[in-house]
């Protein structure tokens, strides 16, 4: 319930005061012994918390996605590998595990209406795949339409062209790369959109794990730009979402 729901159940005597006391707490944040749930962040920014796989058990994902659930939030679950999702219990009726990009969905009946703009997902190569559907499948989570474009790195740059109507046609852009991270700099310079770079890991020794992509997007020369963390395909899906709903 959430706080009117609280304060109305107390008027009409549904709940006593210590009842009416703690719901109200628990609708803020909930202390589930290992994680303390926040959920007042839909409220707050417009989106729920959002489940990081990584580090937690299984048991513990289980726990948060069942408390987010039961608040009524839909749920999103980020870089969760197939033998954690398997050893998981039993989970809400809907709920789809996308294994190349490490991503769990699971959705509320959504009341907000999806944006009638697209946003593109581009990315150099197929070894980038992954972290681009991350950034996609997190863009359609919040409802969002998404044209990919995959495979369309500047080594072979007439595959990129190709696809120009579909980028011009986005309203924002997200573009997925490794190596030298070259791909963004090329799309902001044909393209009048924001452009939301993401380097990822891919790459030989002097790639250095992304840190070679992600420096050259940093430097990148072309206008309207803006650069997230290396692999956070997520950040970049969530960031374009809210673009797209201005």
């Amino acid at each position: 319930m959430n706080v009117e729901e609280v304060l109305n159940a107390y008027r009409d005597g549904e709940l006593n005061l210590d009842e009416a006391s703690s719901a109200i707490q628990s609708s803020y944040f909930q202390n589930l012994g290992h994680t303390v749930v926040d959920h007042n962040r839909a409220a707050r920014n417009g989106a729920a918390e959002v489940v990081f796989g990584e580090g937690k058990t299984a048991a513990q994902i289980d726990d948060i996605v069942r408390n987010l659930w039961q608040g009524g939030n839909s749920v999103l679950v980020t870089r969760l590998d197939a033998e954690k999702f398997q050893a998981m219990g039993t989970l809400p009726v809907g709920a789809k595990f996308h294994e190349p990009a490490r991503v769990l969905t699971v959705k509320q009946p959504d009341a907000q209406p999806s944006p009638t703009t697209t946003i593109a997902v581009v990315s150099a190569g197929t070894s980038d795949m992954a972290v681009a559907e991350e950034a996609a499948l997190t863009a359609e989570f919040y409802g969002n339409s998404v044209e990919r474009v995959y495979d369309v790195g500047v080594a072979g740059l007439h595959r990129l062209l190709a696809r120009l109507d579909d980028l011009r046609q986005a309203r924002v852009l997200i573009t997925v790369a490794g190596m030298e991270g070259a791909l963004p700099s090329v799309v902001g310079g044909l393209v009048d959109k924001p452009v939301i770079a993401v380097p990822t890991s891919v790459g030989y020794g002097a790639a250095f794990d992304g840190v070679a992509a992600l420096l050259g997007m940093l430097t990148s020369c072309a206008s309207g730009l803006s650069v997230v963390n290396i692999n956070n395909g997520f950040g970049a899906g969530y960031l374009a979402n809210m673009i797209n709903r201005l």
